[in-house]
């Protein structure tokens, strides 16, 4: 039976192309990810141990720097104890915080996130083992700084070249004294190191004479974990060692975590590419099983039992996922490649290593591709295997029984109905366990539509035949007739349609109404024209607050500056300290009672829920401890209403101030006389500065700031789900070839009686429309009725929650859907209009 198998392969292998496509595009998204996980994995694995190569131990000090009662880090004096032990070559102190170097234009180089200023820490021969210099050398005096190679490039810099720099403070200028190359983190992760003199450093991150973490390098011989148990009581208690081999193990063993998740992601993805592909192969099957419905009774009238017939067809599977996963192998393999590539050209930059090849990938191609066709292909295998030997004398295909559709439609309703039942309930219960709920329904509901999508296509398809016939006469016509002609195989082809849509829709609707309630929510909170903050997402300095201030054009400036202290029943409170008068200028404050202007006097203000759980009212005094553990009483002014840009409680910045060792401002708004405009922005700018690690952001920019991340999201997901849709595009014309192939008589009569070529390419194109518009109409349904119940589950987290159905989205599916449609039919039509009439009315 193989070699029969072989040969039915050879004999159908035009009409098996689609689905050697369909397996072969989901082995390639399966291997491409597996192949890029480990090559990305042994990359960040090797680049972490190169940065230890010449670390034998590793000290990280957790002291905090606001802690009077402790030193704030590793003194000197410990570090030359640790030089004195025995085995030790050198100890070297370093300290890092951030540092943003401009480019000539004065634009921030790198990601804002990860650019570092450091310590250069040269040994007794001058030199930094941890920095390679390329031209120059290490800073050695206040006013010169090194830069990376790659950051000295984008900028243009040269050695003896003047370069702004800029911390949580002012811009400053320093004369670039070096450029190096490291294996540092935050170089490979896209950002920029700036090395400082150590004084500099120290004074910059931490306090004079102080180090946050250091590095021991051993003699030639010399035993690390001999030096770690030397090492170890010579530290504060706040500081750790560990061995460098240790922290590499470590990272290791992190960066395999990291890579884990991403793999899982993509993985998950190539399922369901992969499901819908098996939408596609059933169907293929189905089809040639169905075509050659002569040829098997024959062999079954022959001697063939109904096992041998079911190996055969599922032994042709084989084949066909065996051909079909090796190709997708490779090319899963330039999948990776490309992405490795593409991730360089949006300056995410990857460590430099070798493309890993293991047997992990080619396992899984091959089991992935050949199981996969072969459980597709088991179910046309097993009616195949029912033909009875009587079916020789018949010309007709086998269609499937009356019975066989009711048994069919009757458990399709029954798994929807539980699907949807678990949606609902889901919905209805919220939070998490409501989540849990969703997902299951949604897989029952899935399966139920699929399995009921045969019968959904009759009276769905009767809507829009109407509107075929008009236009375009008989070809419309026959086009929606031949549409619901073989109900299982339209709807076996709507529904990897319908899948992939169902996916998209319900992450559309998801996506654009918690995009829509958080812009709102934005809008309605923010009333200033800008918000200054770090690009790093770090504090600013109290200097920007001052210019600010100070600007011309500044009606009303109020900073969010993070405070926490003890209140009453000894519970720590978050508060934001902000400018009285001020802060109901650039947010809204929604005052329930009391009076917001009481601020300033010294009183605080608090938010209705944290009032109510604590008891507070208007006029209550609050005993306080503050940071540096001086006690006081606070009185409360007023209580507002909850919102997401103010903390429980508002307090004076002249209050808390006095007992803050350095304020951590986030944010700052500011509104300007005439509104937001390019002159005022740069006015802005310029107060502060030019500073290159300062975003200023108008009112837009905010907007994208809370909201923008959603839609970078949903176009994430959209590409990561273009290959189920590429699929699913693929059994669109799969089917129509393989079903013009099956109504080659009937096309020639056709032809006969008067229908031209360019009717038959219509009435083909048609066909194809309406299957595709089919299977969206189905997927949008199911996706928009998922996108609501998960919003549901989140809707108490997210003020102001109201379903959004993404119309102009949804017009885009369909119209998109009957696009595919028409280019799907490109090639069957044109096979169908090209068929010789004579020939085609002799086929049987």
């Amino acid at each position: 039976m193989f070699r029969t198998a072989l040969r039915n392969v050879l004999a159908h292998k035009a009409r098996l192309l689609m689905t050697v496509l369909a397996v072969m595009l989901g082995v390639a998204f399966v291997s491409g990810t597996l192949v890029f996980a480990d090559t990305l994995s042994n990359a960040f694995r090797n680049q972490s141990a190169k940065s230890y190569d010449n670390v034998a131990v590793a000290i990280t000090s957790y002291a905090n720097p606001d802690d009077a009662k402790e030193e704030p880090g590793l003194s000197r004096k410990t570090l030359d104890k640790i030089s004195a032990v025995d085995g030790v070559e050198a100890a070297y102190g370093r300290v890092d915080g951030f540092a943003g170097v401009a480019d000539p234009d004065g634009k921030l180089i790198g990601v804002g996130w990860s650019n570092k200023g450091s310590n250069f820490a040269p040994g007794k021969d001058g030199k930094d083992s941890a920095y390679t210099f390329t031209d120059g050398s290490g800073p050695v005096k206040d006013d010169q700084i090194a830069l990376d190679k790659e950051s000295a490039a984008k900028g243009e810099y040269q050695v003896g070249d003047r370069v702004r720099v800029a911390t949580n403070g002012p811009v400053k200028e320093y004369t670039l004294s070096g450029v190096f190359t490291t294996e540092d983190g935050a170089v490979n992760a896209g950002g920029s190191l700036v090395l400082f003199d150590t004084a500099v450093a120290q004074k910059q991150y931490l306090k004079p004479g102080y180090f946050e973490s250091a590095t021991v390098t051993a003699a030639p011989g010399a035993d690390d974990k001999k030096i770690l148990d030397a090492v170890k009581p010579l530290l504060p208690e706040s500081a750790e060692a560990k061995t460098g081999q240790a922290l590499a193990d470590e990272q290791a063993e992190q960066i395999e975590q990291g890579m884990s998740s991403l793999k899982q992601i993509l993985l998950g993805f190539a399922g369901i590419a992969l499901f819908v592909g098996i939408f596609l192969i059933s169907n293929t099957f189905t089809m040639l099983v169905a075509q050659r419905t002569k040829e098997i009774a024959l062999m079954r009238a022959v001697g063939a039992s109904r096992k041998q017939i079911t190996r055969s067809v599922l032994a042709e599977a084989a084949v066909v996922g065996l051909v079909a996963s090796a190709i997708g192998f490779v090319l899963g393999i330039g999948l990776a490649m490309g992405l490795r590539s593409g991730m360089a050209a949006f300056e995410m930059k990857i460590p430099d290593g070798p493309l890993v090849l293991s047997a992990t990938p080619v396992l899984a191609a091959i089991g992935v591709g050949v199981l996969i066709t072969m459980f597709a292909a088991w179910l046309p295998g097993r009616r195949a295997a029912k033909i009875p030997p009587v079916a020789a004398m018949s010309s007709v295909h086998a269609i499937a029984t009356t019975k066989s559709l009711v048994v069919r439609n009757s458990i399709g309703a029954a798994i929807t109905a539980l699907g949807a039942t678990g949606i609902v309930a889901g919905a209805s219960a919220g939070g998490e366990n409501g989540r849990m709920f969703i997902g299951a329904g949604a897989f029952f509901a899935l399966i139920g539509v699929i399995i009921l999508i045969p019968l959904l296509s009759r009276p769905v398809i009767a809507l829009v035949r109407p509107l075929l016939v008009g236009p375009f006469g008989v070809a419309g016509k026959l086009a929606g007739q031949n549409a619901v002609r073989n109900p299982r195989r339209t709807g076996a082809t709507a529904s990897a349609l319908a899948i992939g849509l169902t996916l998209v829709t319900g992450l559309s609707v998801l996506g654009i109404t918690v995009g829509t309630a958080i812009d709102k929510m934005t809008t309605d909170n923010i009333k200033a024209d800008y918000m200054v903050s770090m690009a790093n997402g770090g504090d600013l300095d109290q200097s920007a607050l001052t210019a600010l201030e100070k600007a011309k054009g500044v009606s009303a400036v109020s900073p969010q500056q993070s405070v926490y202290f003890e209140a009453g029943d000894e519970d720590y409170v978050s508060a934001s300290a902000v400018t009285p008068g001020d802060i109901q200028q650039v947010l809204n404050v929604d005052v329930v009672s009391g009076n917001i202007d009481s601020l300033a006097d010294g009183r605080i203000a608090v938010a209705e829920k944290t009032a109510k759980s604590k008891g507070w009212k208007p006029g209550d005094s609050v005993p306080v401890t503050f940071n540096d553990e001086k006690k006081g009483t606070l009185k409360v002014g007023a209580v507002f209403k909850d919102s997401e840009f103010l903390s429980p409680v508002l307090v004076d910045t002249k209050v808390v101030n006095p007992h803050e060792v350095q304020p951590y401002i986030q944010q700052i708004f500011v509104k300007v006389d005439g509104g937001q405009s390019a002159a005022n922005e740069k006015a802005l700018i310029n107060a502060l500065g030019d500073n290159p690690a300062i975003k200023v952001m108008d009112q837009q920019d905010i907007r994208n700031e809370f909201g923008g991340a959603i839609n970078t999201l949903l176009n994430i997901m959209y590409g990561l789900l273009a290959m189920a849709l590429i699929i699913a595009v693929l059994g669109v014309v799969n089917t129509l070839a393989m079903s013009v192939f099956e109504r080659q008589q009937e096309i020639g009569m056709l032809r006969a009686i008067g229908l031209d070529r360019r009717r038959v390419k219509r009435m083909v194109r048609l066909e194809a429309v309406v299957i595709s518009v089919f299977g969206a109409v189905v997927g949008i349904g199911l996706g928009s009725f998922l996108g609501w119940a998960i919003g549901e589950t989140i809707a108490e987290q997210i003020p102001g929650y109201r379903l959004v159905l993404p119309w102009d989205r949804i017009g885009i599916f369909l119209v998109l859907a009957g696009l595919v449609g028409v280019l799907a039919a490109l090639w069957p039509a044109r096979n169908a209009a090209r068929l010789n009439m004579l020939n085609a009315i002799k086929a049987e």
